[in-house]
């Protein structure tokens, strides 16, 4: 199968030994990130550096001034990598040593943006804002996704792109400090935790013969034993329904299916306008369509529609492979599973020829691999290894 590694720029750039090592592991792609939120990482084998941190979410290549000229919602620059483009300078490096190079573009997920424009962010039940997640039923919102998106999938030397956050953000996020596991939600109360709640999802909900104000004491008092320690709800979309109630809880997922359904399509077809004919799109995505994240929430049959396949979170043990396989089987269209090889961070560099090997039984046709920057030696040598047998 077809396998790529996620990189980020700042792997690359400095490090004239880094594309030549990643291409010695056997991968025929790097998806390279162009637009990426916040993070602290690791840089193992950089011969100049050992952390990076990335202080918020920005594009690692120049924005096109004319694009975002009087707009109030607008891509902020890197500034932690030594390259005016450190997508471009990390891209030709990779290409050069006989790699393909696809974008990574991480889209509704942007811890800046809401703290200093906090009425883009999603708002819950009880008036907290996620300053992480912008709400992407405001027009505002979606016409800034759908540019960055545009803009930062088509990199010179791109050759397709993975759209990563192209939906709802939510409750879940990796922060930090976290603080938040003393109470376990479960994706059912999770789910109810990232309803959102600003003026657009409230006149949305009207659309639906909800009324917000109704919708919203539902949501608490449907918490309320959650908090009060009775524990984590049934999983799945059927512990949302015990939670809500099967008809409120079908009306709320209408009106986020549509909002994200529509930003999908917006987004896709202004990326494909932009590159033209023969550029792939893929977007990370999870069969659930009631999930919110990096992974968002998805119908197979309509996504496929769209785009010209999935990537999807393949991590963890067989049944958690055919929960998210299992929909997409023979739609046809790139279906990607996604594995992580760095062992610290969960993942089973030393499995990865059998956890392929299950993926490509259950019809994934091609690998992802997270994430070659942050692997330690050995977790790639045991990627080489796989890849060579």
């Amino acid at each position: 199968m077809k396998t790529s590694v996620f990189l980020y720029p700042w792997d690359v750039v400095g490090d004239p030994g880094a594309a030549e090592r990643v291409a010695g592991l056997g991968v025929q792609q790097v998806t390279l990130a162009a637009a990426y939120h916040s993070t602290r990482a690791l840089t193992p084998r950089h011969p100049a550096r050992r952390i990076v941190t990335a202080e918020h979410a920005a594009v690692l290549y120049p924005p096109d001034a004319d694009r975002w000229a009087g707009r109030t919602l607008r891509p902020y620059p890197q500034s932690w990598v030594d390259a005016v483009d450190a997508y471009a300078e990390a891209a030709g490096a990779l290409a050069g040593a006989g790699l393909d190079v696809h974008s990574w573009v991480v889209l509704a997920h942007n811890s800046r943006m809401g703290a200093e424009h906090p009425e883009t962010s999603v708002v819950n039940a009880y008036g907290d804002r996620y300053p992480w997640a912008p709400c992407i039923a405001q027009p505002e919102v979606r016409a800034y996704l759908v540019d960055l998106a545009a803009e930062a999938a088509v990199r010179d030397g791109a050759r397709g792109t993975e759209l990563e956050s192209c939906g709802w953000y939510g409750f879940a996020h990796l922060h930090a400090h976290d603080k938040i596991a003393g109470v376990g939600l479960g994706d059912a109360a999770q789910y109810l935790m990232s309803l959102c709640f600003c003026p657009d999802c409230r006149a949305g909900y009207g659309g639906q013969g909800l009324d917000a104000e109704e919708l919203g004491r539902a949501v608490r008092r449907a918490l309320e034993p959650v908090w009060s320690g009775a524990g984590a709800p049934e999983a799945g979309w059927g512990g949302v329904e015990k939670l809500l109630g099967a008809d409120l809880a079908a009306a709320t997922l209408r009106w986020r299916t549509g909002v994200a359904r529509g930003l999908q399509e917006s987004v896709v077809a202004a990326v494909r306008a932009a590159a033209g004919t023969g550029f792939q799109v893929l977007l990370h995505a999870d069969p659930a369509p009631y999930r919110s994240g990096a992974n968002v929430g998805v119908d197979p049959e309509h996504i496929l529609s769209v785009a010209d396949g999935v990537v999807l979170p393949c991590t963890g043990d067989d049944a958690a492979r055919e929960a998210v396989l299992g929909p997409f089987a023979g739609r046809g269209g790139v279906l990607a599973a996604n594995l992580t090889v760095v062992r610290g961070m969960g993942g089973s560099p030393g499995t990865l020829a059998g956890d392929a090997a299950h993926a490509a039984s259950l019809g994934a046709n091609e690998l992802r691999l997270y994430h070659a920057g942050l692997a330690s030696g050995p977790d790639l040598a045991a990627v080489a290894a796989a890849l060579s047998g």
